[in-house]
């Protein structure tokens, strides 16, 4: 059952950070994350602030550097068919593509999507866990074949965002209004991994809120890509997934940036497996190492070690499509 909350309706950016300052207030946007939090009592809510109706975070507009910005409250279903975003973002569009199930993507946002909580089902189910306040994480001795194998410390989730991966590989960043006035996030640096804080899932304050994605310019010769894998065709999240975002210089990598899904508390950057693609010509014999470089610090559980072979296949074809 819901608990019983009041409801206000922001009327601006400011009003929203007003009334999100009452303690015990949330955000509500499209609303696809929040009723199930509340039906599962992941946290207590005295007040429900919509910012549904600030038309100020919709749509996509290029940036005057020639960028684009997407209002936090854009629909996954809006991104994903952006004709910009098709041709010059494609991981983006092909990430918000693979989001949920078609209901889904008309009515969650692109900011909501980013700032999802963990879907780990001992989160989300009765268990007083440590990222409920507890003193375990379940996962460790529990059903953990769809954990992380990545980045794992006192929790164990994975962050459950395809858009968010795509986000960091094309070098996006987020801003923040708050109590505080404004401020710049760069995505990659957007998500906390449980090492530094097991009880937050990003770097948003109380009263914060998420009010457009910027991306850069596209550099020349950017190729970009996201795909991933799950059980079943639609709903599911990922079991494994990646992001890539190359630049190439004739057929030689210049820049690279990988990152994986469904892999870690957090969208997992691999270094090692970027240094191996810009290091010469991407065939499939350094497609396969870089694939095996990115699971080198991997620390399977009791039932997800599957995830290993998974990522390591799933990498190299995506490199050698992308080549």
């Amino acid at each position: 059952m819901i608990p019983s909350f009041s409801y206000l309706r922001a009327r601006t950016v400011d009003e929203a950070v007003r009334y999100l300052s009452l303690d015990g207030a949330r955000a509500h946007a499209g609303g696809t994350d929040l009723l199930g939090c509340l039906r599962e009592h992941i946290f207590d809510v005295t007040t429900v602030v919509s910012i549904a109706g600030l038309k100020e975070l919709t749509g996509i507009e290029k940036t005057p550097a020639g960028g684009l910005r997407i209002g936090s409250l854009t629909t996954i279903a809006d991104v994903a068919r952006h004709p910009v975003i098709k041709s010059k973002y494609r991981a983006l569009s092909m990430a918000a593509a693979e989001v949920a199930s078609p209901q889904l993507r008309h009515q969650g946002t692109i900011g909501g999507n980013l700032c999802q909580k963990p879907r780990c089902w001992y989160y989300r189910g009765e268990f007083h866990c440590l990222r409920k306040g507890g003193d375990q994480c379940f996962a460790v001795d529990g059903e953990n074949a769809y954990h992380c194998i990545l980045g794992g410390e006192n929790c164990f989730i994975v962050h459950p965002s395809d858009t968010a991966p795509a986000l960091v590989a094309l070098q996006a960043s987020v801003t923040i209004a708050g109590p505080n006035d404004r401020r710049t996030v760069a995505v990659e640096n957007f998500h906390i991994p449980p090492s530094e804080d097991y009880m937050r899932e990003t770097v948003l304050e109380p009263a914060e809120i998420v009010t457009e994605i910027v991306l850069p310019p596209p550099a020349d010769g950017l190729r970009s890509s996201y795909r991933k894998v799950r059980a079943r065709r639609t709903w599911d999240f990922a079991l494994a997934g990646v992001a890539l975002a190359i630049g190439f210089s004739g057929d030689q990598a210049a820049d690279c940036r990988v990152v994986l899904s469904g892999a870690a508390p957090v969208p997992w950057r691999s270094a090692e497996a970027e240094k191996i693609v810009k290091e010469g010509q991407l065939d499939r014999n350094r497609a396969a190492k870089a694939a095996a470089a990115a699971l080198k610090a991997a620390e399977p559980m009791a039932q997800n070690e599957y995830k290993i072979p998974l990522f390591r296949g799933l990498i190299e074809q995506q490199l050698m499509a992308i080549g």
